[in-house]
């Protein structure tokens, strides 16, 4: 099983920008996020995610997690909208689709499954832009991994992080 988080953020922690994370996102982030997205047997997110991001197409099944029923992903017929929690819909995914997932949720969750310690590890691209919001202290999300690996492409940070203390 393999289970991993993806996340950019701004040099200042931003998470987002103008309710989306396209704002912070950088174009190297953006080519290894789709490669990366490809390769799983499905991607995990929360109903905000949907409701704020371009889920509308997706290469692989898509759950998101919600607690609200308000379906704004119905034009996909990849998307599976649950009413569960995160950690309920991630082992229901993986009975259904395979445990190969990529958790594209917002901090609140990937802090949530640290928690409930079924990631395996996360990626972040750490990006140049600032002044955005929903703000996290990325260097205490990587206190909580024990091997971590740093690479810079552009103008972009590249961390993968692997392995719960």
């Amino acid at each position: 099983m393999a289970v991993y988080a993806t996340l950019v953020i701004g040099s200042d922690g931003s998470t987002s920008k103008n309710g989306s994370s396209r704002d912070i996102a950088s174009g190297a982030d953006r080519s290894e996020f789709l490669a990366r997205r490809r390769e799983v047997d499905f991607i995990l997110i929360g109903g905000q995610t949907a409701r704020c991001e371009p889920y509308h197409r997706t290469p692989v099944p898509v759950v998101i997690a919600s607690r609200s029923m308000i379906n704004s992903l119905a034009d996909n017929r990849n998307a599976y909208w649950w009413n569960s929690s995160p950690l309920e819909a991630l082992e229901r995914g993986i009975k259904k689709f395979g445990s190969n997932v990529l958790v594209e949720a917002g901090a609140s969750i990937i802090l949530e499954l640290i928690s409930a310690r079924v990631l395996d590890g996360i990626f972040l691209s750490v990006t140049p832009h600032t002044g955005g919001d929903e703000k996290i202290d990325y260097q205490e999300l990587l206190a909580n991994f024990s091997e971590i690996k740093v690479r810079e492409f552009e103008d972009t940070q590249f961390i993968e992080a692997k392995t719960l203390k």
